[in-house]
């Protein structure tokens, strides 16, 4: 997605007119509702000494997500540090889950709580049982039970991901006042749906490179990545399916939880990526509701982002909202 296909100025003002369906807040409302009535208390096992960490504390957490069902996840903490912390809630990119707790040691170091979300059917440690009746497509998870929302794959782990904010007040250490949620490709799409669902709950939201938003156009456009998963099932299905299937995913798109969501955002772009074409994540980012909205460019990067230079700059942003931990510098 070389820059010069479009001028690097063209997709910084690109706000296509988008209106979420009219049943979408009832649609999440009804999900959510019927999720937490599903009960089920959140678990944690001290497993520090399994990984030889010396400065930090970690905790195999379980909570329940969608339909009551176990969703796996790490809660890290800096040792020897009292809380309550701020917690960066973290989701993962598209086909990990939330790997080894060695693999997010940055925020622990930093002086913050993490909680490292698993990725139902994705990662190893928590399954997706709730399949419904849906059509999935050349292995993938963009089209499973793409045949409605109510059986769409990222109904069940966009309710994780809320759930994941929900289990925070449950756990020992944490500021349930604090909760900064981020994530890079899938985890920034999952990371502005949380934002948009949890109100005043999210302190501030970090979407990298952000992924499920905008879905027609980075059907149309991505040269590579998930997004493809669409184009091959609708090669096949496109005379009966595209309307449908773009509205199914109507409820899950970024944009519309984008415009649902006020807390300060800081996102960031490559604009050289090929996977979520810059356009799909200024659609986002200039439907964003909150007014503290901050867009970090990266002119040359493809969908690796910011790389090694994104966290340090999402540590200074955090500390000029007031979102450092107490004490820090």
């Amino acid at each position: 997605m070389p820059v010069t296909d479009f001028g690097a100025d063209e997709p910084v003002g690109y706000r296509p007119e988008s209106t979420a369906p009219q049943d979408f807040d009832a649609f999440w409302q009804r999900t959510l509702a019927e999720t937490r009535a599903q009960g089920g208390a959140v678990k944690a096992e001290r497993v520090t000494a399994q990984y030889g960490l010396r400065t930090v504390e970690v905790d195999d957490v379980r909570f329940p997500g969608w339909n009551g069902e176990p969703v796996a996840a790490w809660l890290l903490r800096p040792r020897g540090v009292d809380g309550p912390l701020p917690v960066v809630v973290g989701y993962q990119g598209y086909s990990g889950g939330r790997g080894l707790p060695t693999e997010h040691l940055f925020w622990s170091a930093a002086g913050y709580a993490q909680l490292v979300v698993d990725s139902r059917g994705q990662g190893h440690d928590t399954p997706d049982r709730g399949t419904g009746d849906g059509t999935q497509w050349v292995g993938g998870f963009m089209t499973k039970g793409i045949d409605s929302p109510e059986n769409h794959y990222y109904r069940r782990l966009m309710t994780d991901c809320v759930r994941a904010v929900d289990a925070v007040a449950q756990l020992p250490g944490l500021d349930a006042g604090r909760i900064v949620v981020a994530g890079g490709s899938q985890g920034g799409g999952l990371a502005l749906a949380v934002a948009g669902l949890s109100g005043d709950r999210v302190a501030a939201v970090m979407p990298d490179v952000p992924f499920l938003c905008h879905y027609r156009e980075g059907a149309q456009t991505a040269l590579d990545g998930p997004y493809q998963e669409l184009v091959s099932y609708l090669r096949w299905h496109s005379r009966e399916r595209v309307t449908p299937t773009f509205a199914t995913l109507a409820y899950f798109d970024g944009v519309h939880f984008a415009q649902r969501a006020t807390a300060p955002a800081l996102f960031s772009v490559g604009l050289m990526d090929p996977i979520c074409p810059p356009r799909t994540v200024y659609a986002a980012f200039n439907h964003y509701a909150g007014e503290d909205r901050t867009m970090t460019v990266w002119p040359f990067a493809d969908h690796a982002g910011g790389c090694g230079s994104n966290p340090p700059a999402q540590l200074a942003w955090l500390h000029e909202r007031g979102l450092a931990p107490d004490g820090a510098a």
